[in-house]
């Protein structure tokens, strides 16, 4: 089995995407913490040799180094022999990706709104709070309407690395006072996800939901 190892703040969504989508896949990960907040070690010296970008996740194995999140959950998902969350049906296997790119993209915003709400970083917090509502609510129609054709996931009737990506977002959203009551469909697949074997949580996500 390759060895990897991923640079990891337990508070960071991005780098819990990593740890959830590496459990569900039941593959070992060892964790090298970095002091992402207040410390800003990933803007050491030695971690922009790592990563010139100057942000977590990064991914290390003996073969490569990966520094994009989607990048690093496909490779994770690639490595499982099982290919669990990987559709084999074309077009299940797009929209899981759309949505992934959806997740890695404009999601980013809820990740900003929850820096500026929980770790006082300087923002514009109700514009960014507004922005992740609307996407959430991008989410919940879509579900709405995969609920309607009976499928309980993002892609399809199982779950993908896609609902893994978009997970977070919608789970530490209340960081940010955004109610959940609003999303009645996205509170039933976050508890489909929380089935998922191998789930695992990180803090701010409560064992309930």
């Amino acid at each position: 089995m390759t060895q990897l190892v991923l640079h990891n703040y337990d508070l960071d969504d991005a780098c819990y995407r990593v740890r959830l989508v590496a459990s569900c896949c039941d593959l070992p990960v060892e964790l090298r913490n970095v002091d992402m907040f207040p410390g800003m070690e990933q803007i050491s010296p030695p971690y922009l040799t790592l990563n010139p970008l100057g942000r977590l996740p990064i991914l290390e194995t003996a073969e490569v180094t990966l520094r994009q999140a989607g990048a690093i959950l496909l490779y994770l998902a690639r490595l499982d022999p099982q290919k669990r969350l990987l559709p084999t049906d074309t077009s299940e296997l797009a929209q899981m990706t759309d949505w992934l790119f959806f997740a890695e993209h404009d999601l980013s915003v809820a990740t900003t709104a929850r820096a500026i709400s929980i770790m006082d970083v300087p923002g514009d917090g109700p514009a960014t709070i507004a922005q992740t509502r609307a996407l959430l609510r991008i989410m919940e129609d879509h579900m709405s309407a995969q609920d309607v054709k009976g499928l309980g996931f993002f892609a399809g009737a199982e779950i993908t690395l896609a609902d893994l990506a978009l997970f977070p977002a919608f789970a530490l959203s209340r960081d940010c006072n955004i109610d959940h009551d609003a999303f009645p469909a996205l509170r039933l697949w976050a508890r489909r996800v929380r089935a998922t074997p191998g789930f695992i949580v990180m803090p701010g996500i409560p064992d309930y939901h």
